[in-house]
This record gives structure tokens, sequence and C-alpha cells, in this order.
């Protein structure tokens, strides 16, 4: 088994993933978003790159009699016109439950309509990080980490994750790892105090001068949902695991 990991956005090709299995990670906070709202009762996640393709699909998706929430940003504020932001906080059971979320982001979910040659593609965060590790495992083949990055660039916090879960894989099964891979792993096992290591990162400062330091809290919550998460035809759902 193969890990190589891709350090943002920017540099996802076709070619790289195609007959791998693709983790697309976005820590602060779209794939965090995404793994609060399924384990918390909605059907599915539409990731969308644009406002108006978020608006067209909701309109279709209303029309086939299903209930529907906006949710996402622009450099992490609300978007006009939805229903959520991208907080994890706002996803709650009460108000997701059953219903389809349209997400539209700056980052993550360009990232996931990037990834479509992925042979599986899986959605991974802190937050089921382990749950990803075990099913990467079970899977058993060539493995492409997506960092989702901070506009383009190279975003620490979802390096670290990266590193977490290829810390965990290596555990159950002998892997050759890039260089790139080695140094994810290593510098998740030098820095497991998350909330030390990252308290200088661009995008951490960016939600922290935006008074959310308890959405940065829930994303840097370690396994506290034992849900796997597959992006197949545009949609995100949960597997049963």
């Amino acid at each position: 088994m193969k890990i190589d990991v891709i350090v943002s956005a920017d540099y996802i090709k076709e070619s790289l993933l195609e007959n791998k299995v693709v983790v697309v990670i976005d820590v602060l906070r779209a794939t965090s978003v995404i793994t609060t709202a399924l384990c918390n009762g909605a059907e599915e996640v539409i990731p969308v790159l644009t406002v108006e393709e978020a608006f067209e699909k909701k309109k279709e998706l209303l029309s086939l009699g299903k209930e529907v929430i906006l949710g996402g940003e622009r450099q992490a504020l609300k978007i006009e016109g939805f229903d959520f932001t991208n907080s994890p906080l706002e996803y709650k059971a009460e108000k997701v439950k059953n219903k389809s979320i349209v997400l539209s982001t700056t980052n993550g979910t360009r990232a996931l309509n990037s990834c479509n040659s992925g042979e599986v593609v899986l959605i991974a965060s802190f937050l089921n990080g382990k749950a990803i590790a075990k099913e990467l495992v079970r899977l058993n083949k060539d493995i492409v980490i997506v960092n989702s990055g901070t506009n383009g660039e190279f975003s620490m916090d979802d390096f670290i994750c990266g590193g977490y879960i290829i810390s965990e894989v290596v555990k159950e099964v002998t892997c050759d790892l890039s260089d790139i891979s080695k140094v994810s792993k290593s510098f998740y096992e030098s820095n497991k105090n998350l909330r030390n290591v990252l308290k200088d990162a661009k995008h951490y400062e960016v939600l922290k001068a935006l008074s959310l330091e308890e959405d940065i809290e829930h994303c840097l919550s370690q396994n506290i949902y034992n849900i796997i998460l597959k992006y197949e035809n545009g949609i995100i759902k949960k597997m049963q695991n």
C-alpha cells in the first residue's frame, strides 16, 4: 500500500488520483461540517463550487420534494441568502435531520469537486480520523490524502490531520510512504498537542479573529464520531460501518 499527500487544492491532478483511494481533508472547516452534519442525521451533503450553483441545486432538490439547507462561506463569512455558515456547531440534529445540505466553501468544496477521478473518495477530519484510517486498512489500496489548503496554499491544520491518519494506518499495515507522507506523519507524531501547534497557523488565526474559538475546539476534537463518509456522483453520504 502506497500513501502520498497533495498539499493543497491547487496541486490536484486527475492522473495522481486514478485507481487510488482519495481522502479529502479540510479541518477548518468544511470536512468537519460535513462530518458533523451527517453524524447528526442529514441525508446527504452536496458540495458545489459557486453560490449560483448552490441556489440552482436547492431549486432542483426542492422540486423533488426534499428539504434543503444552504450552508457555506466565503473567506470564513456567511453567504448572503444562505441558511447556515460554515460552522459545524450550527448543524445540530434538530436542524439537519433527514435534510439535504448544499455546501459551498472557499477551499473544501473546491478540493472535493476536483477529486472525481479517484476510485473511492472519503471525507476526513479529526472528528472521524480513526474510523477513516480503519477503512483505509480494510480497503488495502494505494492512498492519496488531499489537503484542501487555504486559498491554494499549504495549510498546517490539514497537513497534521493527514499525518494523524497516516500514523493510524501504519500501525496496522506496512506502507510505502512518499517523502511528503513521511513528513506529514512525523509532524503529527511530534506535535500531538494540536491546539498548541496550530495556534499560529494562518487559518486558525483568521477564525480566532472572528471569535470562532468554539468552532476551532470542535474541529480539533479527535474521534468523537465513528463515521465513514463517501463522496460519489457529486454527493456525500454516510456509509454503514
